[in-house]
């Protein structure tokens, strides 16, 4: 059988069927030639041009948090902590919602599409920040940025994931999602110049801080031209051809650059192709069919988005109201902290493929838990100064970045193809509600009452989160190391 030749009556899309109706069934290798593939130039450019979306998060991030002193002197919008965390919060409530809605959109219209609307989105959506004259203003326009970020995360993992080789698919998911923290020391390192009142009016320098992320963005637009759509996306949505052209352009770039390709290992997929897959489908395929894996997702994500959301937004506030650091002095803090959370998955994302999802993520999520609540217990004793704290900081988010990580890369790949970009909408949307939203309110009122025993009752609330995570992923977590992801899960359309 021709890969990728319609074997049923390839019917266009268009015509009376009931939404979500059969387009034909196709017989296609594309998956298996796409897992062969040796790593080349295309997959850097794809890793570049797509994984600076993390990058974009953690500028944004960085930039709220190192800019909170700013905000609260400044003479336009005198933020108070809760308000500083209640901005935070609008963005977190915007990723939520943004990566619903797009995640829906991205499975339904294809992921090339979407990585353009998110973040053209963001683009306009952060520079409006930086032209903030209120806090109602300050915090809707950080609810759109969210937005953008959010619809980010879907289309772009789902993309990454089906064009990633399947036995490095792990680490480089997880190294992609560190780069968060690389976005986070150039936000440091952006608002120590930026916000040093010997350089810049701190009025203005917040301002143009925003901007960073912004002119970023821009650059990013034109990088993203180079991408294909996912083959793998093509193929069940009733475009055999356009599928079997994007990965004969792909495997002819590598036979230029003097690559010679193996025969696919694996056998050709069966697949019935649709224009979309209906909602209430979703919802069986996700919560009936997979509730396991449904759980374990869940869990991981919003034990990670509280662990992180709630402690890293108000970091800032920590080193200013309990450590009497300087405002502008922040980001020096935020360096080697940023430093230690991209070394996380960059040194032990290989061994996510090697020795297997399961133990590495139980044990990080494990070894986080703990470290958080023996350094929360020093802080609240008192015994640790602003730089012993960074450094148990700096150890405890070495294992959480990678578990972090760990959990993106587990909600998209653990669910099949047709709903990939909104199970990781869905698990990222309830991940970060339950366990991001609230968190860095909640962290800042109990900064502003002042009390250390407070702020370790939360540490140690963010600390069982992550055991608990831990214990489930242990019980119920999926070993897709190194599979091809129609194995992993395989997809609804699929034909015996």
């Amino acid at each position: 059988m021709t890969p990728g030749r319609f074997i049923g009556a390839a019917m266009d899309v268009k015509d009376q069927r009931a939404p979500g109706a059969p387009c034909g069934i196709i017989e296609t290798d594309i998956p298996a030639r796409l897992d062969r593939l040796p790593w080349g130039r295309f997959h850097t450019l794809v890793v570049v041009a797509l994984g600076v979306t993390w990058i974009l998060d953690g500028l944004e991030v960085t930039l709220t948090g190192a800019v909170s002193g700013a905000l609260k002197t400044s003479p336009v919008l005198h933020f108070s902590n809760t308000e500083v965390g209640l901005a935070s919060s609008f963005y977190l409530a915007g990723a939520v919602l943004g990566a619903v809605f797009f995640g829906w959109l991205t499975d339904r219209l294809g992921r090339r599409k979407l990585f353009f609307i998110t973040l053209a989105l963001y683009l306009t959506a952060t520079a409006a920040t930086a032209i903030s004259w209120d806090v109602a203003s300050f915090a809707f326009f950080r609810f759109m940025t969210g937005a953008g970020i959010g619809g980010e995360y879907t289309a772009i993992n789902s993309t990454i994931q089906e064009l990633t080789p399947a036995r490095v698919r792990g680490f480089t998911d997880l190294v992609i999602n560190g780069s968060f923290w690389i976005g986070a020391a150039m936000g440091a390192a952006g608002s120590i110049v930026l916000l040093d009142p010997a350089v810049i009016d701190p009025e203005l320098g917040w301002r143009l801080a925003f901007l960073i992320g912004a002119l970023l963005a821009f650059i990013i637009l034109f990088m993203r031209m180079w991408i294909p759509e996912s083959p793998r996306w093509l193929m069940t949505h009733g475009h055999a051809d356009r599928a079997e052209a994007v990965i004969a352009e792909i495997e002819e770039s590598f036979r230029k650059r003097g690559y010679a390709l193996a025969p696919p290992q694996a056998p050709p997929v069966r697949l019935r192709a649709r224009s979309h897959t209906p909602l209430r489908e979703v919802a069986v395929t996700l919560f009936r069919r997979h509730r396991q894996r449904a759980l374990v997702g869940l869990s991981l994500m919003a034990a990670q988005a509280f662990f992180y959301n709630a402690i890293f937004f108000t970091y800032a506030l920590v080193l200013t109201d309990f450590f009497g650091i300087a405002a502008d002095a922040v980001g020096w803090y935020l360096l080697p902290f940023a430093a230690g959370n991209f070394l996380g998955p960059l040194l032990l994302g290989r061994l996510f493929d090697t020795i297997g999802r399961k133990p590495m993520i139980a044990s990080t999520y494990a070894l986080s838990g703990i470290l958080l609540a023996v350094s929360g217990y020093l802080f609240m004793r008192g015994v640790l100064s602003a730089q012993m704290q960074t450094v148990a900081w700096m150890v405890i988010f070495f294992f959480a970045s990678a578990a972090a990580s760990a959990a993106y890369l587990t909600v998209s790949e653990t669910f099949p193809l047709e709903i990939r970009a909104l199970a990781i909408a869905c698990f990222y949307a309830l991940g970060t509600a339950i366990g991001g939203i609230g968190g860095p309110l909640l962290f800042g009122a109990l900064i502003d009452t002042g009390s250390r025993a407070s702020i370790f009752a939360g540490y140690l609330l963010g600390s069982v989160l992550m055991i608990a995570a831990a214990i489930i992923e242990v019980r119920w977590g999926v070993a897709a190391e190194r599979r091809p992801l129609e194995t992993v899960a395989r997809p609804l359309a699929f034909v015996e």
